[in-house]
């Protein structure tokens, strides 16, 4: 089972009133703004999104509209992981039913899992209905799937196209590059800080939650290694090195949601009260980025 997939995916949030429901039309408004930017297609409901906050009738919703909205203008791939492998089930039918293109699916998160239960796990879900879908490694907040469980998955399980690598961990890069040239796997890098490097180890997509509200970056990036362009490939490197930096200081995907607003997108609220000291870095981000948006380091309309 094959889908086409290649280029730049921005991993989107999940703007929010003050009731913290989510916001339609914000949420359309930003899938238009970087569809509109020239990405290949929306991650819905993944850690950008916070989908722990969202029970599994909001999620659904979510990955309907979110279809509905990019009326065929890209792909739409919605992470299905939940806690339980009930709720988890749920969902993934209903983002079946939505028509989504692929599915993403982390571990179940909270508690920590040893690799037989994530085979049990991945094997139950992945043969609940026949779409394709990607194994997403988030050890940050989930059990981490290691290389040698994630082929074992892949080898054996025949609607498991691929994997989406959120680690950050240099030495997975070599790895699942060479199991994708050997294998056809799709390999996606899910760390802001390694597109570069995952490119040029042979991965062919970036899930980016920079591409949320600086989507001309990745896909300049991207571009240029595509383009064998090495020398500029690394200059807008730099750049997301500079503005990674800066951003870090937030939690994620706080800082997202602050670029976001500097884009005129609205995202609402924090699911967390602000601290004054929070507060205070927030504002000192907003003038970070107008300032790194609009001088040397970066201009937009010159991407």
């Amino acid at each position: 089972m094959k889908i086409s997939m290649s280029g730049v995916f921005a991993a989107l949030i999940t703007p929010i009133d003050d009731l913290g429901r989510p916001d339609i039309d914000a949420f359309d408004c930003l899938i238009d703004f970087v569809i509109g930017c020239g990405v290949n297609g929306v991650v819905i409901g993944g850690a950008t999104a916070e989908y722990p906050h969202l029970d599994v009738g909001t999620r659904a919703a979510l990955a309907r509209q979110a279809v509905k909205r990019i009326a065929g203008r890209g792909l739409v791939i919605t992470c299905v992981g939940t806690s339980s492998i009930y709720s988890t089930l749920s969902l993934t039918k209903c983002a079946v039913y939505a028509g989504n293109d692929a599915l993403l699916l982390p571990m179940p998160y909270f508690y920590r899992y040893n690799q037989d239960d994530l085979v049990a796990y991945a094997k139950t879900v992945c043969a609940s209905v026949p779409t394709p879908f990607l194994l997403y490694n988030l050890p940050s907040f989930t059990s981490e799937i290691r290389v040698p469980t994630a082929v074992r998955l892949l080898k054996t399980i025949t609607n498991l196209i691929g994997i989406k690598d959120s680690s950050g961990r240099r030495n997975n890069l070599e790895q699942f590059g060479r199991w994708r040239k050997e294998y056809g796997y799709e390999a996606l890098v899910g760390d802001d800080i390694l597109p570069l490097d995952a490119l040029r180890s042979g991965w062919n997509e970036v899930v980016s939650g920079i591409a949320c509200f600086v989507p001309e970056l990745i896909i300049a990036e991207y571009r240029s290694c595509r383009a064998g362009n090495t020398a500029q490939a690394y200059s807008y490197q730099a750049m997301l090195d500079r503005l990674i930096h800066e951003v870090i200081r937030l939690p994620i995907p706080r800082w997202i949601r602050v670029g976001i607003g500097e884009r005129g997108i609205t995202s609402g609220p924090m699911h967390l009260p602000l601290s004054k000291t929070r507060q205070r870095q927030i504002e000192h981000l907003r003038t970070w980025l107008r300032n790194w948006a609009t001088a040397r380091d970066l201009k937009l309309d010159q991407i």
